[in-house]
C-alpha cells in the first residue's frame, strides 16, 4: 500500500547502528497579509534564544505572505539572524503605499475603471486584473530580497531546501516550488505537485497574489494566484523535502475568529463575506493537516515496527490575542485611500468587526504591535521552542508546549 499523503518512508529516524541522527527541521510561515508581521516578531525571539547558533532550519517554507519572509531567510541562511533583522527593520517601519497604491488618483482611476467596464460589459474597458496595484511591493521586494541567494544557499551547504507555495489557475493544483539539493525530488499527488527550479521574484509575486485584491502573475504558461487557495495539505511539502520536525508560524488565533457573537445577525457584507474568506484561506486547511498528521502519528506509536510511514514532529505558534482586536486600536492609523476602500466594501468596524482591517492594514503601528506579540508569545515558550529546533528528543521538545 502507498505511504499516505505528506509522508516520506524514505528518510530513516536512525543511523546505523542504533545511533540518532539529529531530525531535519523545517520552518513553515504561513500566509496572512499583514498579519504576518506576527510571524518577525518569533523569528525575532529565536534569533535571541539561539545567539551563536547556525540556521537552525534546514528547509523553509512560505506560502503567500509568509513566502517574503520565507526568500529573505533561505538567501540568507549563512547569516540567518541577520536577515531576520532586515526583516523586523522593514516590517516595523512598513507603510501601506509600499504594498499597493492607496492614495487618491490610483483609487478613483481603479474605482472608475471598475464602473466603466460594468457598464460597458468590458466591451470600452476589459475588467481590471485586480482591485489593488501591487507594483510597490514588487520595487520593495526588488531592492530588499537577493533571491539569487537561495540557491547559493543550498549549493554551500547552508540550506537543504527552500519552497515557495502557489495555486495554479490553469491546473487548480497546489504548486510548490523549490530549490533543493540535488537528492530531493519533485513529487505529484492529488491536487498538490513540487516543481524543482530556480527561484525567483515572480513566484514570490504568484504565492501573494490574493485572488481579487492583488493581480495573478504568470510563470512559464500557467497564471497563479496566492498559494493558500488549494493548498488542501499546507504541510505536506516540508515533509516532501525531507523534514521530521515542522515549526509553525501560523497569523490566527485559536482564541477567536475576529466576530462578535454577541452582535445581532445581519446580513454580511462583502467586507465581512471576504474576512471570512480570508480567515477560511490562511487558517482552515492548516489545522485540519495538523489534525491529520497527529492522526498519522498516532498509528506509528502504535505500530512501531511498520516502515511505511515516520513520525512528524509538530510545534504550532499562534498568536495568544486575536490580531483582529490589535487592528481595532490602530484604524486611526490606516491611510485615507484604504479607509474609503473598507467603507465601499462595507468592511466598516460596526458592520463587520476589523478581520479584513487586520489583513490589509500595512503601517507600522500595527505591525509593531504584532511583531511585539510574537516576540511575547515565543519567550513564554523559551525552553520548548530552544529545544524542537535544536534538535532535542522530542519529550524534551514539545512534552510542555501545552504547559
Amino acid at each position: 500500500m502507498a505511504p499516505p499523503m505528506g509522508f516520506d518512508a524514505d528518510a530513516p529516524a536512525a543511523l546505523a547502528g542504533g545511533a540518532r541522527r539529529r531530525p531535519v527541521v523545517a520552518l513553515v510561515l504561513t500566509g496572512g497579509g499583514a498579519r504576518s508581521a506576527y510571524q518577525i516578531g518569533v523569528l525575532r525571539a529565536l534569533a535571541q534564544m539561539l545567539p551563536r547558533s547556525r540556521n537552525p532550519f534546514q528547509i523553509i517554507i512560505g506560502t503567500s505572505a509568509g513566502a517574503v519572509a520565507a526568500s529573505v531567510l533561505a538567501a540568507q541562511a549563512h547569516v540567518w539572524r541577520q536577515g531576520v533583522a532586515g526583516l523586523e527593520r522593514v516590517w516595523a517601519n512598513f507603510r501601506t503605499e509600499q504594498v499597493f497604491y492607496v492614495d487618491g488618483p490610483h483609487m478613483v482611476r481603479s474605482g472608475l475603471h471598475w464602473i466603466l467596464s460594468l457598464l460597458s460589459s468590458g466591451l470600452v474597458l476589459s475588467p481590471p486584473k485586480s482591485v489593488l496595484d501591487t507594483s510597490p511591493l514588487r520595487e520593495l521586494l526588488g531592492r530588499e530580497v537577493d533571491i539569487s541567494g537561495i540557491r547559493r544557499s543550498i549549493k554551500r551547504g547552508h540550506l537543504r531546501a527552500c519552497a515557495l507555495c502557489a495555486t495554479s489557475y490553469a491546473t487548480g493544483e497546489s504548486v510548490a516550488f523549490f530549490d533543493a539539493a540535488p537528492q530531493v525530488g519533485e513529487w505529484s499527488r492529488v491536487q498538490h505537485v513540487g516543481r524543482r527550479g530556480e527561484l525567483t521574484l515572480d513566484h514570490i509575486m504568484a504565492s501573494v497574489a490574493i485572488p481579487l485584491l492583488f493581480a495573478p502573475m504568470k510563470l512559464g504558461s500557467e497564471f497563479f494566484g496566492d498559494g493558500s487557495m488549494r493548498q488542501l495539505n499546507p504541510l505536506s511539502p516540508p515533509i516532501h523535502l525531507g523534514a521530521d520536525r515542522l515549526l509553525i508560524i501560523g497569523v490566527s488565533s485559536e482564541q477567536g475568529s475576529g466576530t462578535d457573537s454577541s452582535r445581532p445577525a445581519t446580513m454580511p457584507t462583502p467586507g465581512e463575506v471576504f474576512g471570512f474568506m480570508l480567515d477560511t484561506l490562511f487558517t482552515d486547511q492548516l489545522y485540519g493537516d495538523l489534525e491529520h498528521i497527529e492522526r498519522i502519528n498516532q498509528l506509528v506509536r502504535a505500530a512501531p515496527q511498520t516502515r511505511a510511514v515516520r513520525p512528524i514532529e509538530t510545534f504550532m505558534m499562534a498568536p495568544s490575542v486575536d490580531p483582529s482586536d490589535i487592528a481595532a486600536r490602530h484604524v486611526a492609523d490606516m491611510p485615507r485611500g484604504l479607509r474609503a476602500l473598507l467603507r465601499v466594501l462595507g468592511g466598516r468596524p460596526e458592520v463587520s468587526g476589523h478581520q479584513l482591517t487586520s489583513y490589509l492594514t500595512f503601517e507600522a503601528p500595527y505591525t509593531r504591535a504584532l511583531i511585539e506579540l510574537g516576540y511575547e508569545d515565543a519567550m513564554q515558550l523559551r525552553e520548548q521552542l530552544t529545544a524542537f529546533v535544536s534538535g532535542e528528543p522530542a519529550a524534551a521538545a514539545v512534552a510542555a508546549q501545552s504547559g
